[in-house]
């Protein structure tokens, strides 16, 4: 939901920032690697209980992620680091629920297990989408260029990131975040699906 304003706001400097990286002979996936690692780092910090320097790692690890795409338009897009991009963010979004898990498997194992469950929904029914949307050539640039085709949704990566702030500064709150949160992923799953069922009728493709 916020994901197009938040893309307005960020992506001018990313751009300069990227374009510079790029000068420098940085590479976009090399980005893509850092940024994953550095969510790695925050999931172990997040295991150790040591939610600040976590906050630290996994505020890098986003920005990382926001620069690949700026390296990327500044020198050449490809398909295969659209796709490592997305498999990086799936990790990334799985592996921080699971370091909370860990660090108090008994306070949280059962709202991670559920949070994680409705990721795997959420993210299903978006990459469902994406792939439909890639056979009817459709296009958008609300959430700036990507490989895949972004459908809106009440939640997208802007409220995930925040969810995971909010969750480094207030871990004891973990479990009831986390059932809200993964109650309105369930919904966003469900609303992108019933959009689907209007926009992808059963019907043949045309174009087969």
């Amino acid at each position: 939901m916020l994901d197009p304003l938040s893309r307005r706001l960020i992506d001018p400097p990313l751009n300069r920032i990227g374009a510079g990286l790029a000068r420098r002979g940085v590479g976009a996936n090399a980005v893509t690697a850092a940024g994953l690692a550095l969510g790695l780092v925050s999931a172990g910090l997040i295991a150790a209980e040591a939610f600040g320097a976590a906050l630290v790692a996994l505020l890098a690890s986003r920005l990382a992620d926001g620069l690949d795409g700026a390296v990327a338009r500044a020198t050449q897009k490809t398909d295969f680091g659209g796709y490592v991009d997305i498999a990086a963010d799936f990790l990334f979004y799985g592996v921080v629920p699971l370091a909370f898990v860990v660090a108090d498997p008994d306070a949280n194992g059962i709202a991670g297990a559920v949070l994680l469950t409705s990721f795997y929904f959420n993210g299903t029914s978006f990459l469902g989408y994406a792939i439909l949307a890639e056979r009817r050539r459709m296009t958008t640039a609300a959430r700036g260029e990507k490989t895949l085709y972004f459908s809106n949704g009440l939640l997208e990566g802007t409220e995930t990131i925040l969810f995971f702030v909010v969750l480094c500064l207030f871990p004891g709150a973990f479990a009831p975040l986390a059932y809200a949160f993964a109650a309105l992923c369930m919904v966003t799953g469900a609303l992108r699906i019933a959009a689907a069922r209007q926009i992808f009728p059963d019907r043949k493709d045309q174009d087969a």
